[in-house]
């Protein structure tokens, strides 16, 4: 299995003056912002055409003393992949039950490490979907199956479209394209 660091989320207690700073300071773009939940706002921030999003701000962090870290990502290869960890996860008891998600983007396992840190493991479905999205998937499917029960939960949503084409609209939008 090939893992890959892909990105972290932070917990911010003011989450447009730490959006700004991150995209004056490191000429990040916001990819996408909306709520997870109810009440908590989330900020995609990119630097890239070929990631969604590099930081993801997440309003939560009560205090200067409460840890910001909400969780590691790492990207591996293919579905089969985060089933293998998925599999692992539910057999180790060192780190408690992983959790199936889909952002629609992607096919995830959530889990902690023994001491709590929140780690996202993932590989890329071929769309990209504006999120915020979560929905879980059935480990049990076949990889295919897992894809095509992704893609019926979430074509209609707006903005929906193949992955490539979402690159090549953010590579202009970097100013990366020829």
């Amino acid at each position: 299995m090939n893992v890959r660091w892909s990105h972290c989320v932070l917990r911010v207690r003011d989450l447009d003056a730490m959006a700004d700073f991150y995209c004056d300071a490191l000429g990040f773009r916001v990819a996408d912002r909306g709520e997870v939940g109810r009440s908590t706002e989330i900020v995609f921030l990119s630097g890239s055409s070929t990631d969604h999003h590099q930081l993801a701000l997440m309003q939560g962090r009560t205090s200067v003393e409460a840890g910001s870290l909400d969780h590691n990502a790492f990207r591996v290869d293919s579905i089969d992949d985060v089933k293998a960890v998925h599999d692992w996860v539910a057999a180790d008891d060192r780190v408690g039950p992983g959790f199936p998600v889909t952002h629609g983007n992607a096919v995830s396992v959530y889990f902690a490490d023994p001491e709590g840190n929140g780690i996202e493991v993932f590989c890329d479905t071929p769309w990209h979907v504006r999120q915020p999205q979560i929905s879980s998937w059935d480990p049990t499917l076949s990889a295919d199956e897992v894809l095509s029960a992704v893609r019926a939960e979430f074509e209609a949503v707006d903005g929906f479209m193949p992955m490539e084409q979402y690159r090549e609209q953010q590579a202009e939008a970097f100013g990366e394209s020829g």
